[in-house]
Order: C-alpha cells, then structure tokens, then sequence
C-alpha cells in the first residue's frame, strides 16, 4: 500500500480497504480506558543542523562504561574483546548479510554459521546448535516452548534465581497459552530441591535453571536435571558461556536445552544491545529447534558447501504447524561470538573463566574483610558475580542494585570479569569503607 498522509480521505480509504466502517471500530478490541484520546504532547521536529548540534551536547554528558572501572553485571559485561573481533566482523559481506536463503551466493555466510553452530555445540556439549536468536530473554521463551510441544505438558517451572527480566519475558510469551508457570522462590540464592520435589509431577514439560544464577550462583545442576527426568519432563539450562571454561558442560549435567546470552563472547555492552541468544539442544530434538539450521554437504562437484536445511519447520513454510514465531536472527552477533570463540581458543576461554573467578573472590573477601557489605549467600559457590547485602542507608553506584526488580532494598551484585584490575577492585573496597 502506497503511504498515506494522516487526511479524512485517506483515513477513509485505509478504512474501507481493511473493512472497518470506523476508526472507532477499528479499535474497539481495546478497552476504551486503556486508550489515549487527546493531542500527542511532542516538541516540534528539528532541523539536520539543530539535531546535530543536539545530539554532541548529549554525548558531552555521557560516559561510556568501558571509561571506566565497571562492575556493573546482570547479564551484560564488561569483558575484553579481542581486535580480531572488529577487524573480521566489520568486513561488508558479514555487516550485510540476512538470512542466506540462497545457498550459493551465501557460502560465506554459511560456511560461518556453521562455524559457529559447530563452536555452540562444543562449548555446551550438546549435539547441535542454531544461529540463533535475539537474546538470552527469547532463548529461554523458546526453549521452553519446546519443551512445551515436545512433551505435550502444561507446567513450565522457573525459580526466583532466573534473570527476573527473562522471566518477565516469559511470562508475556506464555499469557494466552494453556500452560502454568510456576516460579519456585529461592530465599538461599539457589533452588531448594526438597521444594523443587514438592512441585514436579507428570505435567511437568520442563524445568529452566540458570546456572551460574541471577546472584552469581552455582546451582545443584546436575541434581536437578535428574529429578526433572525422574517425572519425564525436560531440563533447560540457561548458562554464561564465559563460565564453560571452567565448569561441567551442560550436556555433562544432562541438559536437553542450553540457552545463553552470548553478550560475552566479543559483543560490545552498547548501552543494552543488539546481543545473541544462543541454543543448543539434543538430536532428538532436532525438528522443533526454531530459528536457522546451517548444514555441510557436498555439490555436484564433490566440494564441501553448506545450505540451510531442516526448512519445513520454518516460519515461510507450514506456517500453521510452526513451533515458533522467530522469523529473524541475529546473524552479525553470531559471527562476533564465532570469531571470539575460534580466536581465544579453550585454553584461552579456560583462562578467562578462571581470571573472572579468582578476581571476583578476591573482591568478595576484601569487600567482607574491611566494610560493613556482607555476602548475602555466603555458603554457596560464586562465578564471577557476587550478591551482597549493604549496610542500612548505604547507597552503592559501583552494580546493578536489586530493588529495581522488585527484590530487597539492601541487595546489590557485582560483576568482577577478567578486565578488573586489582587497583580497580581495591579502589571500589576504599570507596565503600565509609558505607
């Protein structure tokens, strides 16, 4: 349709060609408390000069975290990304391309898609890996919507120690669908598996844990992938991928569905995005894991080539029996994580992992030994974010204060990665001595 100026007649012609008699009727589906009537409060538009001019005042007044000593965590970081990351990504074929639905004149694209898969695979010890999704949020959501379709169960269960905005997420995914969700407390800062018990049965479809947690935590991961299998439901397990230098890999703990952010993997923080979602998931699962499927095969000539495969369970085909509504990835993010991944090698995301560990226990026992901040969980093991309870009217900058999401006042959690420096770190315990 041609675009149309906002006049009566073309109101009227839009109108008549969608078959509504009114605009009221139009929008009679909602509640008529919940809609604006009235003139839109907006300033006037501005030129290209006075916009430009606007918007060098406004970076004055802005400093990027990498300026500074970030602690800030939550499940965006601040880890070092490697120049190679930039230098490759940036190549034109690679900022450009979409979904490479023609084969052959996307083999490059491809060819890395499947780099990446391959990398995924390995990194979470599952057999197969997509590329990909948005972000960790709408990971998880479709995750558990295959959960949901593979076993035919109604009760999706997620504890309090998943991100509470994947949670929110979720929960706006699955408000018209006909399953419960379930969010289990964790007063501890992990799952309680005699409450877990309580609550699993044969409806079960699934379990979704992070591991390491929202606070930082480690979870009893394998324990309870065991229980969830006990009462034939699925386990998905949303991961830091940095943490899988050091720790068992999903598919060690017997993880159906891995999802991530894969912010970490040489993705800039840019104020809150564009990220990855990551996901891999078992071969038995193959045919309801949504998004793109990069294949290797061979042409006509004998020499490897790659396509995308597995296409009847996409959204342009059988679109009425789709098991998801992900039409899009995030194609360029993925090729970031490739390029990271291929460059620091295992040895080099092992070392990661650990520097990010050592360093974040390092803070914890300054942060206890000489301020008034206490260890909020302190019997249970820690990655590279720690939780802490603040002293009664103290107020922190230096991570992500936990009343924003509802949680109590005095919580706060900082993220340590393996650019934190030990001036940096003993700076932040001098700063909150006087707390």
């Amino acid at each position: 349709m041609p675009y149309l100026s906002n006049t009566d007649a073309d109101r009227q012609e839009m109108l008549r060609v969608i078959g509504a008699t009114s605009v009221d009727e139009l929008f009679a589906m909602i509640p008529a408390g919940d809609r604006f009537n009235g003139p839109l409060n907006l300033p006037d538009g501005l030129t290209e000069l006075e916009l430009g001019q606007l918007l060098r005042e406004l970076e004055t007044t802005l400093k990027p975290a990498t300026e500074s000593a970030c602690f800030l965590g939550g499940g965006v970081y601040d880890h070092f990304i490697p120049a190679v990351v930039d230098a490759l990504s940036s190549d034109p074929r690679f900022v450009t391309a979409y979904t490479p639905y023609q084969a052959e004149a996307s083999q490059g694209s491809l060819q890395t898609f499947f780099e990446y898969q391959t990398l995924i695979a390995r990194l979470t010890g599952m057999e197969l890996s997509n590329a990909s999704h948005y972000d960790g949020a709408t990971a998880c959501v479709e995750a558990v919507l295959m959960a949901h379709t593979a076993t035919k169960r109604p009760k999706i269960v997620v504890p309090e120690s998943l991100h509470p905005e994947y949670r929110q997420v979720l929960a706006t995914y699955l408000t018209n669908l006909p399953v419960e969700l379930l969010t289990l407390p964790t007063p501890g800062g992990v799952v309680d598996l005699e409450a877990l018990s309580g609550i699993l049965d044969n409806g079960t479809a699934c379990v979704l844990v992070q591991h390491p947690n929202f606070f930082g935590n480690l979870e009893s991961a394998q324990k309870i992938g065991e229980m969830v299998h006990e009462v034939g439901g699925l386990f998905v397990m949303c991961v830091d991928p940095i943490s899988l230098g050091i720790l068992k890999r999903p598919g060690d703990l017997g993880a159906d569905i891995v999802v991530a952010e894969g912010q970490p993997l040489g993705i800039p923080m840019s104020y809150g995005g564009p990220f990855l979602g990551i996901m891999a998931c078992r071969e038995s699962l193959l045919r309801r894991i949504p998004g793109r499927l990069v294949g290797q095969t061979t042409d006509r000539r004998g020499n490897p080539c790659w396509v995308l495969t597995m296409q009847t369970r996409e959204q342009h085909i059988r679109r009425e029996k789709a098991t998801s509504n992900i039409c899009s990835n995030q194609g360029l993010m993925a090729v970031r994580a490739c390029v990271y991944l291929a460059a620091v090698g295992p040895k080099g995301l092992q070392e990661v992992a650990a520097l990010c560990t050592r360093k974040a226990h390092y803070l914890a026992e300054q942060l206890t030994a000489k301020t008034n901040l206490r260890l909020a969980f302190p019997q249970v093991p820690f990655f590279k974010e720690l939780t802490v309870r603040l002293p009664k009217g103290a107020s922190v900058d230096s991570g992500v204060a936990l009343s924003r999401f509802g949680m109590d006042d005095d919580l706060l959690t900082i993220a340590v990665t393996e650019k934190r420096t030990k001036r940096e770190m003993d700076r932040l315990v001098e700063q909150l001595q006087t707390q």
